[in-house]
Parts: C-alpha cells; sequence; structure tokens
C-alpha cells in the first residue's frame, strides 16, 4: 500500500512558476513508476508527465513538455513537478499516482494504469 500526499500548490501569475511535491508512505517507493495528472473543472482528468522507477526515462504531455519537469528523490521517497512559463490554462487540480507495474509510455498516459493516488492540490494561473 502507498499514501501520497501532493504540496506545492497555489495562485500564481502567468508566466511565473511553480514546484509540485508529492511525498509517499510505503518502503517500495524506488521500485514505482509515477505520474502526475491533472483535473481542470468540466473536464476529464489528463496526464502530464511521468517518470519510471530510477529517474531515467520521463515523458510529457504535448502541451507543458519545455515548460515542466518531473524530477523524483528516491531516498526522501518524493517525486517533484517542477511547472514554469505558467498560463491560464494550466489551471486545474493536480493529482500525482504510483503505480508498482512497468509501463509501456502509451499506457503510462492513461490514468487507469495506476494503482495509487494522491488528494490533489490546486493550482491557479492568473492571466
Amino acid at each position: 500500500q502507498v499514501q501520497l500526499v501532493e504540496s506545492g500548490g497555489g495562485l500564481v501569475q502567468a508566466g511565473g512558476s511553480l514546484r509540485l511535491s508529492c511525498a509517499a508512505s510505503g518502503r517500495t517507493f524506488s521500485s514505482y513508476a509515477m505520474g502526475w495528472f491533472r483535473q481542470a473543472p468540466m473536464k476529464e482528468r489528463e496526464f502530464v508527465a511521468t517518470i519510471n522507477w530510477s529517474g531515467g526515462h520521463t515523458y510529457y504531455a504535448d502541451s507543458v513538455k519545455g515548460r515542466f519537469t518531473i524530477s523524483r528523490e528516491n531516498a526522501k521517497s518524493t517525486v517533484y513537478l517542477q511547472m514554469n512559463s505558467l498560463k491560464p490554462e494550466d489551471t486545474a487540480v493536480y493529482y500525482c499516482a504510483a503505480t508498482g507495474r512497468s509501463l509501456a509510455i502509451t499506457i503510462a498516459t492513461t490514468p487507469g494504469a495506476y494503482d495509487y493516488w494522491g488528494q490533489g492540490t490546486q493550482v491557479t494561473v492568473s492571466s
């Protein structure tokens, strides 16, 4: 069992930056692939970024590529999402997710591939 707790959300002006953190409990964090998703009001949850167990492989949604960076510190059981050049359309609740399975990239972009979810943290970008 893995418990995930996100933090770092808030209100920021367009063009600004935020860093989200997701702290995981459990002894096997280093074996989990991690993902970030987001959900805006009246929209479906959408993929943002994913990182494999070692941090050696990452993948991003086209909408955030070049602006967001996912990383992890296995010693701290934490995954991060550095968000730069934020836009109003980035406004959403951001969720981190974990899975113990080895995922192909085409699968890692879907919410159903993940077994554990955090409660989410709100990010609001003002224009």
